[in-house]
């Protein structure tokens, strides 16, 4: 992927991984839309089981830098997009669960991936394609090509195949540590020598002119790289704003493809996430918003719900709500990807 740095604004086209071979079909997507980023296949190299430090110890984080955490009902882990902006893919393993960090600067789309493909653990790399400024990882089991946002294997042995996610948030560093203050994060040791300090793409983050590679619909109905919460569901996604919330927690009650879903959100703290309410056993519940720390709902029922959707008091304890295929990212990646996305005003 070609890299732009911060005061020099230098375009790197290194080829120091394996030659890409865009036109090796078939593709699920549009192969001439498909483009050789610039460093080849493993250019930008992903971590595996990278070392990881305790919360309590990062000093190299400021409150605002965003992070993106895992938990599992016992095991916490922020990944900071800092690092992510530099190597695009954590393949690791926690409490003997495979996992996959995929994330991509050019979308802002963090995406958890389950690693285990028709029964066969795998991991992935970044294969130096980009489609629609997104992302195209591949499995180095077979070599086939996907599409992280669209969630499915595009090109190779595997095409057509749907990849299984996970349920992420992304949020500041002081609100990760807040609520998860006993959370590992991954260290600046990584085993490479990037400058993990200064974003790569300049001002790409605000300027919504400055994108790296076409797109094949540029939908201009928000700002281009305003971040945003999506629902994928039967194909279609719904998009909500950060906008949408204030400083204290708050939801929106909504109703997708006839399904209840609540989104949850806070502006200061800087996360959404969202859920369905029917439980498994065909309960429907009536959530409002709370703000304790990782503690984002209640319901009728006495249950408090934090925001990976355990119950973590009351009669439903240890219970889990559904969550919503969701993650946040850049609208324009949104409007490319989903050109029937829905947006969701209050």
């Amino acid at each position: 992927m070609r890299r732009i740095f911060v005061g020099v604004f230098v375009v790197l086209f290194s080829c120091s991984g394996n030659d890409v071979n865009i036109s090796k079909g078939p593709w699920l997507i549009p192969s001439e839309q498909v483009v050789d980023g610039g460093p080849g296949r493993d250019g930008i190299p992903a971590l595996s089981n990278p070392e990881k430090i305790a919360a309590s110890s990062v000093t190299y984080l400021a409150d605002d830098n965003l992070v993106i955490g895992y938990f599992d009902g016992e095991n916490a882990v922020a990944y900071p997009v800092l690092i992510l902006d530099w190597h695009e893919i954590i393949n690791d393993n926690i409490n003997d669960t495979p996992l996959t960090i995929t994330y991509c600067p050019l979308t802002g789309t963090g995406i958890g991936w389950n690693p285990i493909i028709n029964g066969r653990a795998t991991t992935f790399g970044v294969s130096g394609l980009i489609y629609n400024n997104n992302l195209i990882p591949f499995d180095r089991a077979t070599n086939s090509n996907w599409s992280q946002q669209r969630l499915e294997c595009v090109n190779g042995e595997l095409i057509n195949k749907k990849i299984e996610t996970f349920q992420l948030v992304e949020t500041r560093w002081d609100n990760w540590k807040t609520m998860y203050p006993n959370s590992e994060v991954v260290s600046l040791n990584t085993g490479h020598n990037r400058s993990y300090g200064t974003y790569p793409y300049g001002d790409y983050k605000t300027n919504e002119n400055n994108l790296l590679f076409p797109l094949s619909i540029d939908d201009r109905r928000m700002h281009r790289k305003e971040r945003v919460h999506g629902i994928i569901n039967s194909g279609d996604a719904n998009i909500y704003r950060f906008g949408s919330f204030s400083a204290q927690t708050s939801l929106i009650n909504d109703v997708i493809d006839g399904e209840a879903v609540v989104v949850v959100g806070n502006l200061a703290r800087n996360f959404i996430v969202s859920f369905y309410t029917k439980l498994d056993d065909g309960t429907t519940l009536e959530l409002t918003a709370i703000d304790e720390s990782n503690i984002i709902l209640k319901d009728s029922q006495g249950n408090k719900w934090d925001i990976f959707g355990y119950a973590v008091s009351g009669p439903l304890v240890g219970k889990r709500l559904k969550r919503t295929e969701s993650f946040i990212g850049y609208w324009f990646s949104w409007g490319v990807f989903y050109p029937d996305a829905e947006i969701h005003e209050l």
